[in-house]
Parts: structure tokens; sequence; C-alpha cells
């Protein structure tokens, strides 16, 4: 998450942009428009083109801090089917799954020895991302979105998904704090400003870093 503006990280941040962003919006709208709710549909969210997800201050962070966000996707939970008590919340897995599943497949061509994390370092000065380079990108940004949007604190997903797991007496805890969730959020994302260390760092290091191990060597 820190400050880069090398053409081939710039490059490489616009590359996810544009397609695991779209996934994961996407992955939501379509897990909605499966159960029922056809809220994602009407407002044109049932798409993979970027265009229809990005936000404008969520895709400037990203390329140029190397974290950010789009547009939620609308749904309206009384729409989806009630024949299953978790639709709610398998729409809302579906997000963060869909940018585990992209690293997943991504990770393929380390597992494979074609490309490797050193090569993404290497060369400096050219203008466009190795393939290296590109696919390092690639996958830290998905298991940050991954690992980001499993927070439980609305309105991530990770807060609907816990919800749906938790005893009656756990979901009216949640119910309680829900309203100061994208606050507490805040705080947390920019905790770095007030104290001399960022709490979202601190959270998102120690599982992000053990994944990329796993993944990329």
């Amino acid at each position: 998450m820190f400050f880069n503006l090398d053409p081939p990280t710039l490059i490489s941040r616009i590359f996810v942009l544009l397609t695991a962003f779209a996934v994961h919006e996407f992955a939501h709208a379509w897990s909605a428009d499966r159960f029922g709710d056809l809220t994602p549909r009407q407002n044109g969210r049932l798409t993979l083109n970027p265009m229809a997800h990005l936000d404008v201050m969520g895709s400037l962070m990203l390329v140029f801090a190397g974290f950010g966000w789009a547009k939620p996707v609308p749904v309206n939970p009384y729409a989806l089917s009630r024949r299953s008590s978790a639709a709610l919340m398998w729409v809302s897995l579906a997000g963060p799954a869909s940018n585990l599943l992209m690293a997943l497949i991504a990770a393929i061509p380390f597992q494979l020895g074609l490309v490797s994390a050193f090569g993404a370092f290497t060369n400096p000065g050219q203008l466009l991302p190795s393939l290296d380079k590109l696919l390092f990108e690639f996958i830290s940004i998905n298991l940050l979105l991954f690992l980001f949007n499993l927070i439980p604190l609305a309105p991530l997903d990770g807060e609907k998904i816990l919800y749906y797991l938790l005893p009656i007496s756990g979901q009216r805890f949640m119910d309680s704090i829900r309203p100061y969730g994208p606050m507490i959020l805040l705080l947390i994302v920019f905790s770095g400003w007030l104290l001399p260390f960022n709490i979202l760092s601190e959270i998102l290091r120690p599982p992000l870093n053990a994944m990329m191990a796993l993944l990329v060597g």
C-alpha cells in the first residue's frame, strides 16, 4: 500500500483495476440475480464491463496507492429467494471468493516455474511490466481485496458473512454496532495518520505475506 509510480507498477495496477474489480462486483451481481434479486440487473451491474463498477476515488487509490475499492452492487435482501436463509451470505461471499479464485489461477505460472517472484523486481527502468511483475501485482492485490473484504465490519462483505454464522446473541451485537461500522472502518484504514503504525496493515500483512509466500514463493 505504498506509493510507487514507476510505469510497470502503474500499468499492472490499471490491469488489475479493469479486471479484478469488475469480476468481484460481477460475482456479487450474478449471485444476487441467481437468488432472484433483479436489483443488480436493473442497475446495470450484471456485467463484466469495468466502467459499470468503477468508483473514481477508489480507482485512483488503487492505481497510485495499491489499495482501492469499486462501487458496491445494490442488493435487496428482501428480494432474495426465501428458500435459502443463507442467500445474503452467499451473495456477500461471492465477491471475496472471486478474488481468491483469481489469485489462485494467476499463481499457476509461479507454481510451474514459468515465472518467479524474483523476476517481478528485476529489469528496472523498463516501461512495460514483465509477465512476472503483472502476475505478482495481480495476485497480491486480489489477495489484499480478499482479506480486506472479510473484515467483519459494515459495509464490508465479512460483516454479512459473520452475521449469518453467529448465534442470535451475536447477531444482536452486530446489529447494535452496524451503524458505526463505516466510521470504525475509516479509523482503521487511516489509523496511520493518528498512530505510529497502521492498524489495517498490522491486521492484513501477516496473512497476506503467508498467502503470497505459499502462492508465489
